[in-house]
């Protein structure tokens, strides 16, 4: 009992000085930059860094305006293109790693190099990524050079096109909705389960959601007027340099959890007569569901706080790239808004929190029922 006292005194002692670095320098800041979120700090860009700055607390206001107000139009567009930034990002990261570690996973010659190769990109900075693909990207440069394209019609990163465009005002509709047919999805895996609880709330919160957006959606207006936003054309330069980084990393996760399947598996897949697509389909996919899981977790959070990339392949002044945490920098040291930005920057926080805690959840959920 002795020894395990003094284990533990040591334990604290060695772990103290982190926690308290830790619950100033993350958790102190992140309070910090909540509360700012809540003041008038920067509305008066004249005294915003003055010795003596005047703040008010006004609440929610900030957000309020982030979402409503029409002289926030910008923020509203970078939040879009951050989302179908994301879901193509997770696509082609996913896609292409799982294809080169399928390849790698069949031994081929040279094996080493050629993982070298998927792996070098990787240990590229973003800044460094985005300075090679900006040269690769302009109108006079690699790509349009090397396949004879013409510069007019292929501006990578400088085209005003967009596609798939909705109008704000039906957000809570189209949140409403979806957020409804996922919930349905759940209580089918529910029923599945045999978890009779879990699938009458699960179906029972879906039907609220659905029936709100059939009544009540299509009237909710959040602005005046229509304000469509979309998906920048001028977007796809920016996720083929940010795949061509990153999916080096899906490949060395996806070819650990290959080479960790037992060889037995898929001689039993073989003995019972399926072929090489179905021993993929049913047993070697299936096994690598938590790897796409945590690939999927860490490739989210990078997207949605993605900076560096957009920055020097662009700059901060290119409208149609921007993104909030670029917005957020722009907001609060060019503009002197720093409740505004503290506000995006908050709004950033939240949006990794909705990828990650659940994520954390299901993870202490499987260690607590393995113990």
């Amino acid at each position: 009992m002795k020894r395990l006292s003094t284990d533990r005194l040591w334990a604290i002692a060695v772990l103290t000085p982190s926690v308290i670095l830790l619950a100033v320098f993350v958790y102190g800041f992140i309070f910090r930059t909540a509360y700012t979120s809540l003041t008038d700090w920067g509305n008066d860009p004249a005294q915003a860094f003055s010795l003596t700055p005047i703040i008010r607390f006004i609440g929610l206001q900030n957000y309020h305006d982030l979402f409503t107000s029409n002289l926030n139009a910008r923020f509203r567009q970078d939040l879009v293109s951050t989302l179908f930034f994301t879901v193509f990002f997770i696509a082609g990261c996913l896609g292409l790693g799982l294809s080169m570690a399928l390849l790698l996973d069949r031994n081929p010659k040279a094996e080493g190099i050629w993982r070298t190769i998927f792996l070098f990109p990787m240990s590229l900075s973003f800044i460094v990524t985005g300075t090679i693909w900006r040269w690769m990207l302009q109108p006079q440069g690699g790509l349009n050079q090397l396949f004879h394209l013409n510069p007019a019609s292929n501006g990578w990163l400088t085209s005003r096109d967009s596609v798939w465009s909705f109008d704000w005002n039906k957000l809570p509709l189209i949140t409403a909705t979806i957020v409804g047919l996922v919930l349905l999805w759940v209580a089918w895996l529910a029923f599945r389960d045999g978890q009779r609880t879990r699938t009458w709330v699960a179906l029972g919160c879906a039907a609220l959601l659905l029936l709100w957006a059939l009544v009540i959606g299509p009237n909710v207006k959040l602005l005046p007027a229509p304000e469509l936003h979309g998906f920048n054309i001028a977007f796809i330069g920016i996720i083929i340099a940010a795949i061509w980084q990153m999916s080096g990393y899906t490949m060395a996760l996806y070819l650990a959890g290959l080479r960790g399947i037992p060889e037995e598996l898929r001689e039993a897949s073989r003995v019972d007569g399926a072929n090489e697509w179905n021993t993929y389909r049913h047993v070697i996919f299936p096994l690598l569901a938590p790897i796409t899981l945590s690939a999927m977790i860490i490739l989210g959070h990078i997207s949605l706080k993605i900076f560096d990339l957009v920055f020097a392949m662009t700059g901060p002044d290119n409208g149609p790239t921007d993104v909030p945490a670029l917005l957020m920098y722009i907001t609060s040291f060019r503009q002197n808004a720093l409740a505004v930005g503290a506000a995006i920057g908050t709004v950033l926080l939240l949006l990794v929190a909705v990828i990650i805690i659940p994520y954390l959840f299901s993870q202490f959920k499987t260690q607590e029922g393995h113990a």
